[in-house]
């Protein structure tokens, strides 16, 4: 049995990242998002306003709060706990023991998978509904050597009981969710996720650089 990706305090942000997150609003965010090592110039399109006491933000935008590393005490502390949480579990779910290899040449375009550690040596592609059947506790992790594309439109679906919080997408490189496509589980990004026009994700989007939203509907699990 897989055993789960702890997340650590990553796990208390439906978006963390390093390097910026974008919005053209208006995006729907339920939970918190947080910036580290850099400042809440960091986060645009969201017409943040600082609490009073400087330790967060708040956005129309988010059912939550945004944090920054420039804030007041104890946020930049706890969003560098987070970042390194972040990387931890990124090398934890990239040094899983592998239960499928190149499953489908990374095509999973209408597949149905079942829980278990999968790795590509390439990209993968979701260019038509992908299907992950599982029970409540059963863990999926996905190792992607490059990137991740779903296309225009495309749903992954939870069948059988499976949870989004339970579903590890670990990429090397962009992930990139398309125009009004829907996302189930929690990226862990080497580098940048990017969400197309209407694109919605139930998980969350942990990026070791960006994330850009446009119009997107993101809840955390």
């Amino acid at each position: 049995v897989t055993a789960p990706v702890d997340l650590g305090t990553a796990g208390n942000y439906a978006i963390l990242a390093k390097s910026g997150i974008s919005t053209v609003p208006n995006s729907v965010i339920t939970g918190d998002i947080g910036v580290w090592p850099i400042a809440a110039t960091a986060i645009t399109g969201f017409g943040l306003t600082a609490d009073a006491t400087n330790v967060f933000s708040t956005s129309p935008q988010i059912t939550g709060k945004a944090f920054a590393a420039n804030y007041a005490s104890p946020t930049g502390s706890k969003l560098g706990t987070a970042v390194g949480d972040m990387g931890a579990a990124y090398t934890d779910a990239a040094g899983r023991a592998v239960n499928y290899t190149d499953l489908f040449t990374g095509d999973l375009s209408g597949r149905t998978l079942t829980p278990g550690v999968y790795k590509w040596n390439t990209a993968v592609a979701i260019n038509s509904d992908l299907t992950l059947n599982g029970g409540p506790n059963d863990v999926f992790i996905f190792q992607v050597a490059k990137g991740i594309n779903q296309a225009t439109g495309t749903k992954i679906i939870l069948t059988g009981g499976a949870q989004a919080k339970n579903i590890i997408w670990q990429a090397a490189e962009t992930v990139a969710i398309g125009t009004g496509a829907h996302f189930e589980g929690i990226v862990l990004g080497k580098t940048n996720i990017s969400m197309g026009t209407h694109a919605s994700i139930n998980g969350r989007l942990l990026a070791q650089t960006a994330v850009t939203l446009i119009k997107n509907t993101v809840v955390a699990p």
